[in-house]
């Protein structure tokens, strides 16, 4: 189903349209506004998209706000299995450690 519509275009616009019709790109005026519409679609949905996404991971780094969601995280964290300070100094000097040998490695390699 097609609608018919009167729009107003500047005449920069109006002569880029045209020209593309001239060079043969598009077979009418119609042809040119339509495809800028489903490119302008198409854009709008990507970008809700993102918008969704980004606000969901804001969410999760927020953590739940309902206070019965949060206690039951809680709990569950506190099944785990749980280290001595210690324990989570030396294993956070060895990822240190590790991740600037593969960094010092990678510089190596690449000169």
């Amino acid at each position: 189903m097609t609608a018919k519509a009167s729009i107003s275009l500047t005449d920069s616009q109006e002569a880029f349209a045209r020209e593309l019709v001239a060079k043969g790109r598009y077979a009418s005026l119609s042809a040119v506004l339509q495809h800028g519409l489903e490119l302008l679609r198409k854009q709008t949905e990507t970008e809700e998209a993102e918008l969704a996404v980004l606000k969901a991971l804001e969410a999760r780094a927020r953590g739940p706000s309902d206070p019965a969601a949060l206690k039951a995280l809680l709990e569950e964290r506190a099944k785990g299995p749980f280290i001595s300070m210690e324990e989570g100094r030396a294993r956070t000097r060895r990822m240190i450690a590790e991740f600037s040998e593969r960094v010092l490695l990678d510089d190596d390699l690449q000169a």
